[in-house]
């Protein structure tokens, strides 16, 4: 009447009471024998009153079996959560077997003794038992049965209840019934027997198992913390190249999660599509393929990425790629960055020598003009043509006076200030000039929290006032200037800081593809007017803050100049947002 269970846990002693460890699988294996219980009793012996109602001397007997079975099993189920200690657990285990044992004898000595067909559920119940993890219970519980077989069988052949009519005469002569009960008896211990044998060893073979498997859970838990510990970004793909594994370094370079790139196509995720042949092929071969690509991050930001890709083997045969990638977007930036910074240093020490040459003859030249003017007398031609190069000689003297200012900036009054009161008091100019502008609407939204830093406020509000009014230029039909302040955590380097951002997003005319790498050089404009020197100012004091500028723009679709600012007061380093390059597209 007893049921299958499952071993018990590796490590546990198996010739041993059940240690605390077990105990979950001993109560596994007491549920699923309750449940067989009520299961076989139910069918066997509710069959038997509904199939055979000649035998109605044995409705009583069956209706009791049925009825006591229910009830025992409503206690144990009561009992069974509050048994917690191991000894406990192993008594109420072996009580419930005796018990069975006991209801088992009564039904057979009920339904014929030897000739009971009920005698075969003593070979369950010791087959079931034999799970039990101690020694010898096997032949324990078999020699049991047999006992208690052989004391119906004596009592029957000796008719002590055959006047009471509870246990009917056998029909068997005495050598017959003395055959009949040898079988059973041996049947009983051989099975007892074999039962423990093949316990003894699926508990072994369970526990190895178990073993291996926790062997192998601590070596895949252990590579996986390897992987996830490794500063570089990891993939892995199938293979046909759809990626099966994205460590968090990978997370933490592109932007995507894992959940994002599951399944999809390597190349598609890091935009690699070599033109060569025999580096597609590469990738086939033994040797690793190393490479820089770039691709997009997960905000649309552009990544430099350099990356060593090596096929994955097993048992000789390629089961798919593994890839190895760095984040080279703040190194090649910064090598653009020297390059464009020495070759303004050259462009400014040599122009800004120029410039002074430039400006004394013309400080005499406008002189001269002077003096001329009160010669011409009253020809009206001649004095409009005065005029014109009085004025353009002194716009042409601003436009140098600007360049020397842009060329040798002077030098910063550090101190620390809240920049959202900085904003504050530059908005009040920004708005004034938009209330001359048509269609032009300004909509602010501050920070609520400080964001202090180490700045020159005077210099910051002419970036501010320079990029609003660029912002102006480009919404010559109209349009919503969105001025914005915030704070974000970045890590270059593996060190983290705060960045203060303040952007200043138009919905004007845009900035062409081309014109990206050109908008922060002296001297360049796409206006009718002006001299092109008012963002590489700002370009100029920005990084005199140890700053950058962020810019993203598409044609139609307006531009975000975004001036971020460290919060620390390291300024001896110089920080890069994310490590992206500053002009970014959306």
């Amino acid at each position: 009447m007893n049921s299958h269970a499952r071993s018990s846990q590796p490590g546990d002693d198996l010739y041993a009471p059940p240690s605390a460890r077990s105990m979950p699988d001993l109560k596994t294996r007491l549920q699923w024998l309750m449940g067989l219980r009520v299961i076989v009793v139910t069918l066997m012996l509710g069959l038997s009153l509904a199939f055979q109602p000649s035998r109605g001397e044995l409705v009583p007997t069956f209706s009791a079996l049925i009825i006591f079975t229910y009830a025992t099993t409503i206690v144990y189920a009561l009992l069974l959560p509050r048994l917690t200690a191991p000894g406990a657990l192993t008594i109420f285990t072996y009580v419930q077997v005796g018990l069975d044992f006991v209801l088992e004898t009564v039904l057979v000595a009920r339904t014929g003794g030897i000739e009971s067909p009920f005698a075969v559920l003593y070979v369950i119940t010791v087959t079931v038992a034999s799970l039990v993890p101690h020694r010898r219970v096997g032949l324990v519980t078999g020699a049991g049965c047999t006992l208690l077989f052989g004391l119906v069988v004596a009592v029957q052949y000796g008719g002590l209840l055959q006047s009471s009519g509870w246990l009917p005469v056998s029909k068997l002569a005495g050598v017959e019934t003395l055959q009949t009960f040898g079988v059973y008896g041996l049947a009983f211990l051989v099975v007892g027997f074999l039962s423990e044998v093949l316990a003894d060893q699926l508990r072994h073979a369970d526990q190895s198992l178990r073993e291996k498997e926790q062997g192998l859970s601590r070596l895949q838990v252990f590579h996986e913390s390897i992987v996830r510990s490794i500063s570089s970004g990891v993939f892995t793909t199938d293979e046909e190249g759809r990626i099966t594994s994205f460590n968090p370094a990978a997370h933490e370079v592109t932007g995507f999660a894992f959940s994002d790139v599951q399944g999809r196509l390597w190349r598609d995720v890091f935009n690699w599509h070599p033109g060569d042949p025999q580096e597609d092929a590469a990738l086939t071969s033994l040797s690793p393929l190393r490479f820089e690509v770039e691709c997009l991050h997960a905000d649309g930001s552009r990544l430099v990425l350099g990356m060593t890709v090596s096929p994955l083997h097993e048992q000789g045969t390629q089961r798919g790629l593994v890839g190895v990638f760095k984040d080279l977007t703040q190194i090649r930036y910064l090598e653009e960055e020297m390059r464009r910074r020495e070759w303004l240093a050259n462009l400014g020490e040599m122009s800004a020598g120029m410039a002074h040459e430039i400006r004394n003859p013309l400080g005499a030249l406008a002189g001269a003009m002077q003096m001329l003017r009160q010669d011409v007398g009253s020809d009206e031609t001649s004095q409009r043509l005065m005029d014109i190069a009085i004025r353009e000689a002194r716009r042409l003297d601003n436009i140098i006076t600007e360049f020397l200012q842009y060329a040798r900036p002077p030098a910063l009054n550090l101190a620390e200030h809240d920049l959202n009161k900085v904003l504050a008091d530059t908005l009040d100019l920004i708005q004034h000039e938009a209330r001359s502008r048509t269609g032009v609407t300004i909509v602010s939204r501050l920070a609520p929290n400080q964001l202090v830093a180490q700045v020159d406020q005077d210099q910051l509000k002419q970036v501010f006032w320079n990029l609003a009014a660029n912002a102006f230029d480009a919404m010559s039909g109209g349009g919503t200037l969105t001025i914005a302040t915030g704070l974000r955590r970045v890590e270059v380097g593996g060190r983290r800081s705060d960045v203060i951002e303040v952007g200043f997003q138009d919905n004007g005319e845009g900035i062409p593809k081309q014109n990206f790498d050109k908008i922060f050089l002296p001297f360049f404009t796409t206006k009718k007017e002006g001299s092109g020197l008012g963002l590489a100012q700002v370009h100029r004091i920005v990084e005199l803050h140890d700053g950058w500028i962020k810019v993203e723009s598409e044609v139609g679709q307006g531009a975000r100049f975004v001036v971020c600012l460290p919060q620390s007061t390291e300024t001896d380093v110089r920080l890069r947002h994310e490590g992206r390059e500053p002009w970014k597209r959306f």
